[in-house]
């Protein structure tokens, strides 16, 4: 895990674009001239911690690469590297499957990742992994391109100019739902996307998908199946644990992170580490009983943290300057606390992010299995926002012959998770120098789960039935057949003390007035509920990305005192 930035086909240094993304590699910072540009690292240290500084350099070619890539013991092996390999990285493998094979070497990787190989062939390409776990931003300027792991990145190159379209996407759905980015002139690489750059220029993007095509048929007995799941899914947090430094996991007491849990307890001798966050405050969904019993039935090393208004808000404005590229999603607070805590005892931190978008977990899933005339239809990107939802539309490229439960999840994993989950994940972990890692999140987890018939991830009331059968096989005090809680932040509880001033305040800022009236903020103030969050989060955020406001002063610029 780390951050990356180059310039490529242009005179500039990467040096400064680098010097932004400290927070990503705390252990140090390489940057070097390339053919054509310059390329620079700024490193976590998490395999061959002595020897995998990069660019790494192989087989003619230079790579840079913020991620892992979990298979490099395998390809190292099917293809006889031992004696060509000079580290003991992840990504020196790739430079040499790559000299055997060009950008087909791509196709064969199994991790998280973003990164620019320059190859001995003279082509360059920038590359991202299919779930879009890992970010990759890219500007194109004076003949030039640009890329880095943020947006802030690029700020010497590029004015922070609000793209309003992107803002009420913003509002409308936590997170923007297409490749460009809030600020105008900015782009992210989508999942999967393979781009080669020809002299300074962007060519046209291939894509890598999630899942293989077509995806394998799926047997139909249903204890075969849970047997095929538990080999999968032990497989993938097996090398999603390959680390040279210490690793644990962040559990709720929900499915998917139980799940982790369990095959992490399985696969280690020495109690796993495991952190809970749990809500002080009236009426607040809190997990941590059922987490807390997990933790016991496993034999974790269990952690408690707590989050009360006090954290809401010292946190709101560390979050908001760390999400450069925004999403107003309120579980970015507990995230962000859940690292802080973290730190110092971990480095690498396992999670369950992608398990309801592949097994099928959310109640709108079940919505999408009902005959029209009981109100079914495709799960698209919510809420109802006409304009953005058609421009999504036109970018989308689903994949035929899906059910339409399949259409819901594939709606999910190409917008929400890349653009809200995954995005929270990165960089609230990475603003402590911490990795994530999603197991489920793996391209032979999504071959086995995404083909899955129906039946096996929705049934009467229950998502991730597979998923509840085999958990209830493996870990019975996980209770998987619990109705499911939900990662609920009473932000509004907090909010609504302030809200007259909060709507008085917020209703002046520059670029609120630019995507809502005075009179709408007011409204939204008043009417309370889920709304007042968003517009809060966008005016403390665009204070500090914006108008160049330190995080502290924003704050108190929107609330005044605390």
């Amino acid at each position: 895990m780390c951050g990356i930035a180059g310039v490529l086909h242009g005179t500039a240094s990467a040096r400064p674009m680098i010097d932004t993304l400290t927070h990503r590699g705390p252990n140090g910072v390489r940057t070097e001239q390339v053919r054509g540009g310059s390329v620079a690292h700024a490193r976590l240290s998490i395999i061959d911690l002595e020897g995998g500084w990069q660019p790494l350099h192989a087989a003619g070619g230079t790579v840079i690469g913020n991620g892992e890539i979990y298979n490099y013991v395998e390809l190292t092996a099917e293809f006889g590297l031992e004696r060509e390999l000079s580290t003991g990285s992840d990504f020196e493998p790739l430079l040499h499957l790559y000299a055997k094979e060009g950008p087909a070497a791509f196709q064969r990787l199994r991790g998280m990742y973003a990164f620019c190989l320059i190859g001995g062939d003279d082509r360059t390409w920038l590359v991202r992994d299919p779930f879009g776990i890992k970010p990759l931003y890219v500007l194109e300027q004076d003949g030039a391109v640009y890329f880095a792991s943020e947006p802030r990145a690029f700020a010497a190159l590029l004015e922070a100019e609000l793209d309003e379209d992107r803002a009420r996407e913003l509002l409308a759905f936590n997170y923007t739902l297409t490749g460009d980015t809030i600020f105008k002139g900015l782009k992210r690489l989508a999942p999967g996307e393979i781009v080669e750059v020809i002299d300074g220029k962007l060519q046209a993007p291939t894509r890598r998908g999630f899942v293989s095509s077509p995806p394998a048929r799926a047997t139909s007995d249903e204890a075969a199946l849970i047997d095929q799941l538990d080999a999968v899914l032990e497989d993938s947090v097996r090398v999603h644990q390959r680390s040279d430094v210490p690793y644990g996991l962040f559990l709720s007491g929900g499915i998917d992170s139980a799940a982790i849990a369990t095959l992490m307890s399985r696969l280690n001798e020495r109690p796993v580490t495991a952190f809970t966050c749990g809500f002080e405050a009236p009426g607040a969904k809190d997990e941590r009983g059922q987490a807390e019993r997990v933790a016991r039935a496993l034999n974790l090393d269990w952690r408690e943290t707590r989050f009360d208004e006090a954290d809401f808000w010292r946190i709101l404005p560390q979050v908001a300057w760390a999400l450069d590229d925004p999403t107003a999603d309120y579980a970015t607070l507990p995230t962000y606390k859940l690292a802080e805590a973290a730190k110092g005892t971990l480095t690498v931190v396992l999670t369950g992010e992608g398990g309801d978008e592949l097994f099928g977990g959310y109640g709108r899933y079940r919505k999408a299995l009902r005959p029209a005339w009981l109100g079914g239809r495709p799960a698209e990107p919510r809420p109802d926002d006409t304009a953005a939802l058609a421009r999504w539309r036109a970018e989308a490229r689903p994949p035929a012959g899906l059910t339409r439960l399949q259409q819901a999840q594939w709606a999910d994993l190409a917008t929400w998770l890349p653009g809200d989950l995954l995005l929270k994940l990165d960089r609230c972990l990475m603003a402590h120098g911490l990795e994530g890692r999603t197991p489920f999140l793996d391209p032979r987890v999504a071959d086995f789960a995404f083909p899955l018939p129906d039946r096996f991830k929705v049934r009467g009331r229950y998502g991730k039935w597979l998923v509840r059968k085999w958990l209830e096989r493996v870990c019975p005090a996980a209770d998987p057949w619990a109705r499911k809680q939900g990662f609920t932040v009473p932000v509004d509880a907090w909010i609504a003390p302030r809200a007259a001033d909060l709507a008085e305040r917020i209703g002046k800022l520059e670029a609120v007035r630019r995507v809502r009236t005075p009179e709408a903020v007011r409204a939204t103030f008043e009417g309370g509920g889920a709304e007042r969050w968003p517009l809060l989060f966008f005016a403390v955020w665009s204070l500090i990305h914006l108008e160049g406001a330190a995080p502290k002063d924003a704050l108190r610029q929107v609330v005044g005192t605390i």
